[in-house]
């Protein structure tokens, strides 16, 4: 299972918690399948390949050499064919600025995900699940992450706000998905030129939330799966399988933008009033320093 997140050392907090996340619910067939595999003596494969693309670009801080070194050793001791790796890709972002949206909201870590094209190692994957990394999961991923993509770029939910005002194709059609949770089949985007239309985009044109909108307009074959992959809203659903902490808007008492994080626990207390991740969060918070 490969995991991809992008970012800065900013996200180190919620990469941690949401690899918790997923080393304690994401997997329940993979780990049918590694009992199997020890049972046989073949263990060559590990369970999940987590990436981590980062950046050292002007003043934004890579992330941490030695937090990837202690996230692979923690993966590890979950199963010693898990590993975690570091990617600097900073010398392919250089080369292909996004930029009429550099000066954006977001930092250039957020159109990370949109050179997997331009790095090496991702090419010979068959398919990719990019997390933002304040996504913890709840359940298991494999029906998800196995799903049938043949003929598909990228297979995602429907984003909350944006599916209201944003359509690509006819205006009654609801196709804009949110990037939080991507999985893209990695051959028919390089088939297609997907990713490196999107950087086209970026590189020439503002866009309102650049990477999400440039991914939005690039990929022409898309599958919409049900809100469980990725619910936006502040609060899971019994069904949920991966809960994405995204900015939710409050019209009451006025209107605000209510930010909560994974890894801001008394927040998720207090707003959220959610108690259910307290096993992860109590785990996070021994771990926290090692970051």
């Amino acid at each position: 299972m490969n995991i991809l997140y992008c970012g800065d050392e900013g996200i180190s907090r919620g990469v941690l918690v949401s690899i918790l996340s997923l080393l304690r619910n994401g997997r329940k067939k993979y780990d049918e399948k590694l009992k199997k595999m020890v049972e046989s003596g073949d263990i060559e494969e590990p369970i999940y390949h987590i990436y981590i693309m980062t950046i050292d670009y002007e003043d934004t801080k890579p992330f941490k050499d030695k937090t990837a070194k202690f996230l692979n050793d923690l993966v590890k001791g979950a199963n010693s064919k898990n590993f975690v790796k570091l990617i600097d890709a900073t010398e392919v972002f250089v080369k292909n600025l996004p930029k009429k949206n550099m000066g954006s909201y977001f930092t250039p870590c957020s159109m990370l995900r949109l050179y997997i094209d331009k790095v090496p190692e991702f090419a010979k994957l068959d398919r990719i699940l990019y997390l933002d990394y304040d996504v913890m999961c709840r359940g298991d991923l494999s029906e998800f992450y196995e799903m049938d993509l043949d003929g598909i770029e990228a297979a995602g939910v429907l984003d909350i706000y944006g599916k209201n005002f944003y359509h690509y194709h006819g205006l009654l059609k609801f196709d804009y998905m949110n990037s939080g949770v991507m999985l893209f089949n990695v051959p028919e985007c390089l088939k297609t030129g997907m990713f490196e239309k999107t950087v086209k985009l970026c590189a020439g044109r503002w866009m309102m939330l650049a990477d999400q909108a440039a991914l939005n307009k690039s990929i022409m074959r898309r599958k919409l799966v049900a809100r469980k992959y990725n619910e936006q809203e502040e609060r899971p659903r019994p069904d949920t399988i991966l809960h994405h902490f995204s900015n939710n808007f409050k019209f009451w008492p006025y209107f605000r933008v209510q930010k909560v994080k994974s890894f801001e626990i008394d927040k998720i207390h207090t707003i959220l009033k959610i108690y259910e991740y307290d096993d992860i969060l109590k785990e996070y918070k021994k771990l926290e320093e090692n970051l």
